[in-house]
């Protein structure tokens, strides 16, 4: 029988955590995600069902939303990725699928993304080294799509000082090695 153990993106049985500074970046791997994308002329039902079925209010442009274990942020024209706790929704997308049917495309991304969390007084700083995003600009809600050391990712600001980075798995260790330089150049 194969020994078969789950490892984090960054290649690791644990997740990585590197402080730097007043800076924090965590790599996050509690979460599931899922990407909702409501068929033609079905955007409108789509947040409808979303609602009556999770509680949660599918964000609009530049935002992201949070109720019980779900949280949204926006990708594109109704288009949303969709995060719940992995432990209790590790089959988010074929429940997200079994609510929405045939209004929406429903694709599981657990395993296409990785997520750093990067907290900490220089957040700002780090960020404008490291991306055009308007980081300083930013409030606790809004989501961005940006290029991150070469790289497509999305930024959603959680709080003041905490940002959540969702980037490509298969370049999880590029990704962290510009966190890495940024928060050094900034300590």
């Amino acid at each position: 029988m194969h020994k078969l153990k789950p490892i984090t993106p960054l290649g690791s049985d644990t997740p990585r955590q590197d402080v730097i500074g007043t800076i924090t970046i965590t790599e996050v791997v509690d979460q599931a995600l899922a990407s909702v994308a409501a068929r033609t002329d079905q955007g409108a039902t789509v947040r409808d069902a979303m609602s009556d079925k999770t509680g949660l209010a599918l964000p609009d442009v530049g935002k992201s939303a949070e109720v019980g274990p779900y949280s949204a942020f926006w990708m594109g024209p109704d288009q949303w990725m969709i995060t719940a706790a992995h432990d209790s929704h590790e089959l988010l997308a074929a429940e997200l699928k079994s609510s929405l049917g045939d209004k929406a495309s429903v694709v599981e991304q657990t395993d296409g993304w990785c997520r750093f969390d990067v907290a900490g007084a220089a957040l700002c700083d780090l960020f404008e080294r490291l991306c055009n995003a308007p980081v300083r600009t930013m409030k606790p809600g809004a989501a961005i799509r940006t290029t991150a050391e070469h790289l497509g990712v999305f930024l959603q600001r959680l709080a003041d000082d905490r940002i959540a980075v969702f980037g490509p798995r298969s370049s999880a260790g590029s990704l962290h090695h510009g966190l890495v330089a940024a928060a050094r150049s900034v300590a």
